[in-house]
């Protein structure tokens, strides 16, 4: 095996979340656009995307550690491909999700027999003011409404967490119901400090899940960082 591009950390095989998920595998790495190098795709047997250096780089980064996720998981160390809807494409029987945040990627995986569907996603913690542009874009009335209600101090970290939430609900329910949904159609309901969260559906997009069905997230905060988590158990 091809020794890690100058562009990655080494991969790191952790759980820097509160709650384990059975069965799942992380993996994360941190990258530099500016190391990458031209033949570090084809050394590693990776499709290189179209697109500036530093979409490229986060690609490879979350590709890598896909790749290693699945090696942890299974013994076999493939790499998902791109499908037409640009979700990875994973092996048969694995759940999986990437994410990529400002020089941080990361991967997790786990088989269908423990976890139906995964959604993982990083995000950078929102400035005060840029927070306040897209709350109106990002959150539902009654979101809008206990936003309203806490000290200014603490909206945009609220803001971030919705965002970050509601991109993890999708992941990890598209591949279930092959239907893209928006912001306006989740509301997160609950979140704790302790990194625990719960949101609901507010639209039907299958005879399963549909309007009201609510589903258990979590998220921590690290390095000006949030990563988030939802992951609907096989059972």
């Amino acid at each position: 095996m091809n020794p890690l591009p100058a562009c990655c950390t080494p991969l790191l095989a952790h759980w820097p979340l509160p709650q384990p998920l059975s069965g799942a595998q992380l993996v994360s790495t941190q990258f530099d656009a500016a190391l990458l190098l031209p033949n570090d795709f084809a050394a590693h047997q990776i499709p290189a995307p179209n697109g500036a250096s530093k979409r490229q780089a986060e690609f490879l980064a979350g590709r890598l550690c896909a790749r290693e996720a699945l090696r942890q998981l299974t013994g076999s160390a493939s790499t998902p491909s791109c499908g037409e809807d640009r979700a990875p494409q994973w092996p048969a029987g694995i759940s999986g999700s990437i994410t990529h945040s400002h020089g941080w990627a990361a991967a997790v995986v786990a088989r269908d027999s423990d976890v139906r569907g995964l959604g993982l996603d990083m995000e950078k913690l929102l400035s005060s003011e840029r927070a306040a542009r897209l709350a109106g874009e990002l959150l539902t009335p009654s979101e809008l409404q206990r936003l309203q209600e806490l000290p200014s101090e603490q909206r945009a970290e609220l803001v971030t967490l919705t965002f970050s939430l509601k991109e993890s609900l999708f992941k990890a329910l598209y591949p279930l119901v092959l239907k893209r949904f928006y912001f306006e159609h989740a509301e997160l309901l609950e979140w704790s400090a302790d990194g625990h969260a719960r949101l609901r559906l507010l639209l039907d997009l299958s005879e399963e899940w549909r309007n009201g069905v609510e589903l258990e997230g979590q998220f921590s905060l690290f390095d000006g960082r949030l990563l988030s988590l939802v992951g609907i158990p096989a059972h």
